[in-house]
Protein backbone atom coordinates (compact mmCIF):
# COMPACT_ATOMS: atom_id res chain seq x y z
CA UNK A 1 0.00 0.00 0.00
CA UNK A 2 1.60 3.37 -0.90
CA UNK A 3 1.39 6.22 1.62
CA UNK A 4 1.58 9.49 1.61
CA UNK A 5 2.05 12.28 4.62
CA UNK A 6 1.32 16.07 5.41
CA UNK A 7 4.03 17.39 8.03
CA UNK A 8 3.96 20.64 9.95
CA UNK A 9 4.09 21.64 13.33
CA UNK A 10 1.49 22.01 14.55
CA UNK A 11 -0.47 19.78 11.58
CA UNK A 12 -4.09 19.78 13.39
CA UNK A 13 -4.98 22.71 11.18
CA UNK A 14 -4.27 21.25 7.91
CA UNK A 15 -6.87 20.46 5.40
CA UNK A 16 -4.90 18.06 3.38
CA UNK A 17 -6.16 14.52 4.69
CA UNK A 18 -9.81 15.41 3.75
CA UNK A 19 -8.73 16.26 0.37
CA UNK A 20 -6.40 13.21 -0.27
CA UNK A 21 -8.35 10.99 1.76
CA UNK A 22 -12.00 11.83 -0.28
CA UNK A 23 -9.80 11.59 -3.54
CA UNK A 24 -8.73 7.44 -2.19
CA UNK A 25 -12.37 6.38 -1.75
CA UNK A 26 -13.48 8.07 -4.51
CA UNK A 27 -11.38 5.95 -7.03
CA UNK A 28 -11.08 2.56 -4.63
CA UNK A 29 -7.14 3.36 -4.13
CA UNK A 30 -5.48 0.93 -1.89
CA UNK A 31 -3.64 3.83 -0.13
CA UNK A 32 -3.14 6.12 2.58
CA UNK A 33 -2.54 9.30 3.65
CA UNK A 34 -1.53 10.63 7.02
CA UNK A 35 -0.66 13.89 9.08
CA UNK A 36 2.88 13.72 11.07
CA UNK A 37 3.40 16.53 13.51
CA UNK A 38 6.98 17.24 12.68
CA UNK A 39 9.02 19.71 15.37
CA UNK A 40 11.52 21.89 13.22
CA UNK A 41 14.38 19.98 14.98
CA UNK A 42 13.36 16.83 13.43
CA UNK A 43 12.77 18.30 10.08
CA UNK A 44 16.08 16.61 8.43
CA UNK A 45 15.30 13.36 9.97
CA UNK A 46 11.96 12.55 8.77
CA UNK A 47 12.93 13.92 5.08
CA UNK A 48 16.07 11.32 5.69
CA UNK A 49 14.13 8.48 6.43
CA UNK A 50 10.11 8.88 5.57
CA UNK A 51 10.82 5.79 3.52
CA UNK A 52 11.58 3.62 5.93
CA UNK A 53 8.32 3.98 7.13
CA UNK A 54 6.55 2.91 3.34
CA UNK A 55 5.56 6.88 2.50
CA UNK A 56 6.08 7.77 -1.61
CA UNK A 57 6.18 11.28 -0.82
CA UNK A 58 4.21 14.19 0.51
CA UNK A 59 3.17 17.29 1.55
CA UNK A 60 4.97 20.19 3.29
CA UNK A 61 3.47 23.27 5.46
CA UNK A 62 4.20 25.82 7.83
CA UNK A 63 6.70 25.90 9.38
CA UNK A 64 8.75 23.74 6.90
CA UNK A 65 8.12 24.87 3.22
CA UNK A 66 11.49 26.95 3.34
CA UNK A 67 13.61 24.52 5.38
CA UNK A 68 12.38 21.76 2.46
CA UNK A 69 13.80 23.85 -0.45
CA UNK A 70 17.12 24.47 1.31
CA UNK A 71 16.69 20.64 1.82
CA UNK A 72 16.16 18.94 -1.29
CA UNK A 73 18.65 19.25 -3.87
CA UNK A 74 16.11 17.91 -7.27
CA UNK A 75 13.75 20.94 -7.76
CA UNK A 76 11.72 22.12 -10.55
CA UNK A 77 11.36 26.13 -12.02
CA UNK A 78 8.04 26.98 -9.61
CA UNK A 79 10.28 25.64 -6.76
CA UNK A 80 13.26 28.04 -7.50
CA UNK A 81 11.01 31.39 -8.19
CA UNK A 82 8.91 30.79 -5.70
CA UNK A 83 11.58 29.86 -3.26
CA UNK A 84 9.68 26.92 -0.94
CA UNK A 85 8.41 23.78 -1.45
CA UNK A 86 5.43 22.19 -0.69
CA UNK A 87 5.10 18.95 -2.22
CA UNK A 88 8.13 15.83 -1.98
CA UNK A 89 8.13 12.38 -4.14
CA UNK A 90 10.47 9.54 -4.43
CA UNK A 91 11.49 9.13 -8.01
CA UNK A 92 13.33 5.62 -7.70
CA UNK A 93 16.04 6.84 -5.14
CA UNK A 94 15.66 10.42 -5.78
CA UNK A 95 13.76 12.58 -3.87
CA UNK A 96 12.37 15.49 -5.98
CA UNK A 97 10.58 19.02 -4.92
CA UNK A 98 7.96 21.06 -6.19
CA UNK A 99 5.54 24.18 -5.34
CA UNK A 100 2.25 23.78 -6.40
CA UNK A 101 0.44 26.71 -5.06
CA UNK A 102 0.85 28.33 -8.89
CA UNK A 103 -0.50 25.64 -10.23
CA UNK A 104 -3.55 25.77 -7.85
CA UNK A 105 -4.03 29.65 -8.35
CA UNK A 106 -4.08 29.10 -12.52
CA UNK A 107 -6.13 26.42 -12.38
CA UNK A 108 -9.14 28.23 -9.65
CA UNK A 109 -9.01 30.83 -12.23
CA UNK A 110 -9.25 28.49 -15.10
CA UNK A 111 -12.07 26.89 -13.88
CA UNK A 112 -13.75 30.11 -12.87
CA UNK A 113 -12.83 32.76 -15.48
CA UNK A 114 -10.36 31.11 -18.18
CA UNK A 115 -10.58 34.61 -19.65
CA UNK A 116 -8.54 35.72 -16.88
CA UNK A 117 -5.64 34.98 -19.29
CA UNK A 118 -6.22 37.50 -21.69
CA UNK A 119 -5.25 40.10 -19.18
CA UNK A 120 -2.45 41.60 -19.35
CA UNK A 121 -2.04 44.19 -16.01
CA UNK A 122 -2.59 42.37 -12.64
CA UNK A 123 -2.72 44.25 -9.08
CA UNK A 124 -0.90 41.82 -6.23
CA UNK A 125 -2.34 43.07 -3.23
CA UNK A 126 0.64 42.27 -0.63
CA UNK A 127 4.65 41.06 -0.70
CA UNK A 128 4.73 37.79 1.25
CA UNK A 129 5.62 34.04 0.74
CA UNK A 130 2.25 33.69 -0.86
CA UNK A 131 2.41 36.38 -3.50
CA UNK A 132 5.65 34.83 -5.03
CA UNK A 133 3.76 31.90 -6.09
CA UNK A 134 0.92 34.21 -7.09
CA UNK A 135 3.06 36.04 -9.50
CA UNK A 136 5.25 32.98 -10.74
CA UNK A 137 1.81 31.94 -12.37
CA UNK A 138 0.91 35.49 -13.50
CA UNK A 139 4.23 35.50 -15.41
CA UNK A 140 3.57 31.96 -16.78
CA UNK A 141 0.03 32.96 -18.08
CA UNK A 142 1.63 35.76 -20.06
CA UNK A 143 0.63 38.93 -18.34
CA UNK A 144 3.35 41.40 -18.55
CA UNK A 145 2.71 44.42 -16.35
CA UNK A 146 2.79 43.06 -12.31
CA UNK A 147 2.39 45.67 -10.08
CA UNK A 148 2.73 44.43 -6.06
CA UNK A 149 1.31 46.71 -3.65
CA UNK A 150 2.57 46.18 -0.08
CA UNK A 151 2.48 48.40 3.52
CA UNK A 152 6.10 47.81 3.64
CA UNK A 153 7.20 48.98 -0.03
CA UNK A 154 10.77 47.92 0.85
CA UNK A 155 9.39 44.57 0.37
CA UNK A 156 7.40 44.75 -2.41
CA UNK A 157 11.10 46.27 -4.22
CA UNK A 158 12.59 43.19 -2.61
CA UNK A 159 9.85 40.80 -4.85
CA UNK A 160 9.79 42.73 -7.65
CA UNK A 161 13.64 42.58 -8.19
CA UNK A 162 13.87 38.66 -7.58
CA UNK A 163 11.06 38.43 -10.67
CA UNK A 164 11.85 41.08 -13.02
CA UNK A 165 10.90 43.50 -15.33
CA UNK A 166 7.13 42.55 -15.76
CA UNK A 167 6.68 44.01 -12.17
CA UNK A 168 6.98 46.74 -9.84
CA UNK A 169 6.62 47.94 -6.56
CA UNK A 170 4.60 50.57 -4.94
CA UNK A 171 3.05 51.35 -1.67
CA UNK A 172 -0.65 50.85 -0.32
CA UNK A 173 -1.69 53.88 -0.71
CA UNK A 174 -1.34 53.96 -4.59
CA UNK A 175 -3.83 50.88 -5.11
CA UNK A 176 -6.59 53.40 -5.87
CA UNK A 177 -4.88 54.99 -8.41
CA UNK A 178 -2.99 51.70 -9.82
CA UNK A 179 -7.02 49.98 -9.83
CA UNK A 180 -7.97 52.04 -13.22
CA UNK A 181 -6.08 49.79 -15.47
CA UNK A 182 -6.22 46.16 -13.47
CA UNK A 183 -7.65 43.36 -15.34
CA UNK A 184 -6.81 40.96 -12.60
CA UNK A 185 -6.74 42.39 -8.71
CA UNK A 186 -5.58 39.60 -6.19
CA UNK A 187 -5.42 39.74 -2.48
CA UNK A 188 -2.20 37.34 -1.10
CA UNK A 189 -2.63 39.46 2.34
CA UNK A 190 -4.43 38.30 5.72
CA UNK A 191 -6.47 41.06 5.01
CA UNK A 192 -10.29 39.51 5.66
CA UNK A 193 -9.33 36.75 7.05
CA UNK A 194 -10.93 35.33 9.93
CA UNK A 195 -9.62 36.84 13.27
CA UNK A 196 -7.81 39.17 11.60
CA UNK A 197 -9.96 42.48 9.51
CA UNK A 198 -13.54 42.86 9.14
CA UNK A 199 -13.30 45.31 6.43
CA UNK A 200 -11.47 45.65 2.76
CA UNK A 201 -9.55 49.10 3.54
CA UNK A 202 -9.85 50.19 0.11
CA UNK A 203 -12.79 51.72 -2.25
CA UNK A 204 -12.60 49.31 -5.44
CA UNK A 205 -14.75 51.96 -7.31
CA UNK A 206 -11.74 52.57 -9.90
CA UNK A 207 -11.75 48.93 -10.92
CA UNK A 208 -12.67 48.54 -15.04
CA UNK A 209 -16.05 46.84 -15.16
CA UNK A 210 -13.91 43.51 -17.02
CA UNK A 211 -11.88 43.17 -13.69
CA UNK A 212 -11.86 39.96 -12.53
CA UNK A 213 -11.23 39.84 -8.46
CA UNK A 214 -9.66 37.01 -6.58
CA UNK A 215 -8.42 36.23 -2.75
CA UNK A 216 -6.48 33.43 -1.65
CA UNK A 217 -8.19 33.47 1.59
CA UNK A 218 -10.75 31.10 1.97
CA UNK A 219 -12.05 31.50 6.10
CA UNK A 220 -14.48 33.25 5.16
CA UNK A 221 -15.30 31.65 1.83
CA UNK A 222 -16.91 35.32 0.89
CA UNK A 223 -13.85 37.75 1.89
CA UNK A 224 -13.93 41.28 2.37
CA UNK A 225 -12.50 42.12 -0.91
CA UNK A 226 -14.44 39.80 -2.86
CA UNK A 227 -17.98 41.55 -1.00
CA UNK A 228 -16.66 45.17 -2.14
CA UNK A 229 -16.31 43.56 -5.64
CA UNK A 230 -19.68 41.89 -6.11
CA UNK A 231 -21.17 45.27 -4.84
CA UNK A 232 -19.95 46.40 -7.89
CA UNK A 233 -20.73 44.19 -10.14
CA UNK A 234 -17.25 43.08 -10.89
CA UNK A 235 -16.58 39.07 -11.37
CA UNK A 236 -14.82 37.36 -8.52
CA UNK A 237 -12.97 33.62 -7.48
CA UNK A 238 -13.05 32.90 -4.12
CA UNK A 239 -9.89 31.27 -2.66
CA UNK A 240 -10.76 27.63 -1.87
CA UNK A 241 -10.28 26.15 -5.34
CA UNK A 242 -6.27 27.31 -5.05
CA UNK A 243 -6.44 25.08 -1.88
CA UNK A 244 -8.32 21.93 -3.34
CA UNK A 245 -6.61 22.23 -7.09
CA UNK A 246 -3.00 22.66 -5.53
CA UNK A 247 -3.49 19.31 -4.32
CA UNK A 248 -3.33 17.39 -7.72
CA UNK A 249 0.01 17.27 -8.42
CA UNK A 250 0.73 15.49 -5.49
CA UNK A 251 -1.60 12.93 -5.01
CA UNK A 252 -0.73 12.34 -9.02
CA UNK A 253 2.77 11.68 -8.12
CA UNK A 254 2.08 9.74 -5.39
CA UNK A 255 -0.90 7.51 -6.18
CA UNK A 256 -0.58 7.35 -10.31
CA UNK A 257 -3.80 9.01 -11.01
CA UNK A 258 -4.76 12.55 -11.82
CA UNK A 259 -7.77 13.16 -9.39
CA UNK A 260 -10.83 16.06 -10.14
CA UNK A 261 -11.62 19.09 -8.63
CA UNK A 262 -15.65 18.34 -8.25
CA UNK A 263 -18.43 20.01 -6.75
CA UNK A 264 -18.59 17.47 -4.87
CA UNK A 265 -15.03 17.60 -2.99
CA UNK A 266 -15.62 21.41 -2.97
CA UNK A 267 -18.69 20.62 -0.59
CA UNK A 268 -16.93 18.04 0.79
CA UNK A 269 -14.07 20.56 2.41
CA UNK A 270 -17.01 23.40 3.10
CA UNK A 271 -18.74 21.05 5.17
CA UNK A 272 -15.64 20.65 7.52
CA UNK A 273 -14.53 24.67 7.31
Amino acid sequence: MRKAFVIGWPISHSKSPLLHRFWLDQYEIEGAYEAVAVAPDNFTTHMTNFADFGFVGGNITIPHKEAAFEFIRHKDEAANMIGAINTVWLDGETLRGTNTDAYGFSANLDDGFPRWRDGKTALVLGAGGASRAIIFALIEAGFTDIQIANRTLERAKELASRFGPKTSAHSLRAVPELLRDTDLLINTTSMGMEGVEATFPFDLSNLPASAIVTDIVYTPLQTPILKAAERLGVETVDGLGMLLHQAVPGFEKWFGRQPTVTPELRQHILDAL
